[in-house]
């Protein structure tokens, strides 16, 4: 059972979409899931299909477009990882008041960059029990500066510093190509094309001040919050554009319980489809279970 919602976060609407297990009883209460979308993702590109699986595992699950994302009001196109947050947070808040949650049993899923989101939030809001991070950036220099040869750093690093000072001036970060702040391996361009393909929300191009904002937030910094919550880290082997380091490093810092699984052979985004999506799903829903 699957319907379109909306709640507000900072003032603006956002667009959500709420599933609900098949077998939910009137009066039952479940655990509930708020799902986040990657850098420059939106509820229905990847996340819908995971929310499904939730909802097939028993869980209550919530997906929605970041504020000027997708569906969203707000200011088009913005990282605003701080904000994201704050849309989590209002997300937890939503879910938690819907009849059939139950308010002290939330979770948070993320994907990507929505898993460096669910880190920064969990650690602090204590209403999340349990994280699931997919490929999330833990330090965001070292993923940038990781995916590319030194001189494209410094070029990116100046050109950004460059658009910041023009932004607090006009109001206006320039728009780049999103392969200009998002360093796509060979195999991830195909990828993301063909998912992006009919897609109006997924922006192909995105403002440079993604580039200072992404360095600028590190859930590393606060990832030991978490505990004693529990936090599960996911990547995969042959993964070029969030590289293992990072679910690697939130990892080593995070307190128990917490658990590190690294797929074998499987790239950035093969790890958000099946056959890989169900190794995933085979973590994350029995970790929900255990520790909600």
């Amino acid at each position: 059972m699957e319907r379109s919602v909306a709640f507000y976060s900072g003032g603006a609407k956002l667009a959500a979409d709420l599933y609900r297990p098949d077998d939910l009883a009137a009066n039952e209460r479940r655990p509930g899931v708020v799902l986040c979308c990657g850098y420059t993702g939106v509820k229905n590109l990847y996340l819908d299909n995971m929310a499904r699986r939730f909802a097939a595992g028993g869980l209550v699950a919530l997906a929605f477009d970041y504020k000027g994302w997708g569906e969203s009001e707000g200011p088009r196109l913005r990282l605003a990882p701080y904000g994201r947050v704050e849309d989590t947070q209002a997300a937890l808040t939503f879910l938690s008041i819907q009849p059939n949650v139950a308010a002290d049993c939330l979770g948070l899923y993320g994907i990507s960059y929505g898993g460096s989101t669910a880190v920064f939030t969990a650690a602090i809001d204590s209403r999340v029990k349990a994280i699931v991070s997919v490929t999330g950036v833990g330090n965001g220099a070292r993923w940038m500066r990781g995916v590319r040869y030194p001189w494209e750093y410094r070029e990116l690093i100046e050109r950004s510093r460059v658009d910041q000072r023009q932004q607090v001036s006009s109001g206006v970060s320039e728009l780049a190509e999103r392969s200009d702040v998002l360093k796509l391996d060979p195999r991830s361009v195909e990828i993301s094309a063909l998912a992006r393909a009919g897609r109006p929300g997924a922006s192909m191009l995105v403002p440079l001040e993604m580039v200072h904002e992404t360095i600028g937030f590190n859930p590393e910094w606060v990832v030991d919050r978490i505990s004693p919550r529990a936090a599960l880290f996911m990547t995969s082997d042959r993964d070029d554009l969030v590289l293992p380091e990072e679910s690697i490093a939130l990892h080593a810092r995070a307190g128990d319980p917490k658990k590190l699984v690294v797929l074998s052979g499987f790239g950035h985004y093969d790890v958000f489809t099946a056959p890989a999506l169900d190794l995933v799903m085979a973590e994350a829903i029995p970790w929900f279970w255990r520790y909600l």
